[in-house]
């Protein structure tokens, strides 16, 4: 009798025994949920803030310069991303939505900053490739007067940055832009149909805004 007694209280403790260890595995469990609840939320909210925030970076502040364009009757224009691969093959203007490009998929090669004279400018996949690392680009059409082309090379060698024609590029455009003159940026551009002092005060303002805003920061 006292056998069965003993027998009986052992699978009562080993019953107990095991609805303790169901219980302390089922919190474990639970805790777990809540855990990565808290972190996928965590990540979402992350996310939108990302979003809300334009990718993680303040948007530039263009009131300046939107009244300047204005007044100078140029077109102020920003545009979606067409693409930044690298590609082998030559690009012309059709390979591009936006005239002149201000984005899209180019050589692996960037054209490096600095002045290029007329008939000496780089190509497109490489330009392209140089908005991409937050410069700027000037560009005035073939035959333009020599007036237009000495004040474009004044508004390029000012200072921006606290530097003398700071991340920037002059050139010829090679693109057949609707343009006398443009100032690009990655996704931006500001293109002007006639040159006049009003055209290079709005220029100056881009360079302001828009340089070093591109996805690739490079010194």
């Amino acid at each position: 009798m006292s056998s069965r007694q003993e027998e009986k209280e052992q699978r009562k403790r080993e019953r107990l025994e095991r609805e303790q260890a169901e219980q302390q595995a089922a919190k474990r469990k639970r805790l777990v949920q809540i855990i990565g609840g808290v972190v996928l939320g965590a990540a979402i909210v992350a996310a939108v803030v990302l979003v809300l925030a334009g990718g993680g970076g303040d948007e530039p502040d263009t009131g300046d310069l939107k009244a300047t364009a204005a007044a100078a009757g140029c077109e102020l224009k920003t545009f979606p991303n067409e693409g930044q691969e690298h590609v082998t093959k030559n690009l012309t203007p059709a390979d591009f939505k936006t005239n002149p490009p201000t984005s899209g998929n180019h050589n692996v090669t960037p054209a490096q900053d600095g002045l290029y004279a007329p008939g000496n400018e780089p190509e497109i996949q490489n330009w392209v490739h140089t908005l991409e690392h937050g410069r700027i680009l000037f560009m005035y059409k073939p035959e333009s007067p020599n007036t237009t082309i000495a004040a474009m090379q004044a508004l390029f060698n000012e200072n921006a940055q606290g530097k003398s024609a700071y991340h920037s590029v002059l050139m010829q455009n090679n693109s057949k832009m609707p343009f006398a003159i443009a100032a690009v940026a990655w996704r931006n551009y500001l293109g002007c149909k006639t040159y006049s002092p009003k055209a290079i005060d709005a220029m100056r303002d881009f360079r302001e805004v828009y340089v070093d805003t591109a996805p690739e920061q490079i010194p």
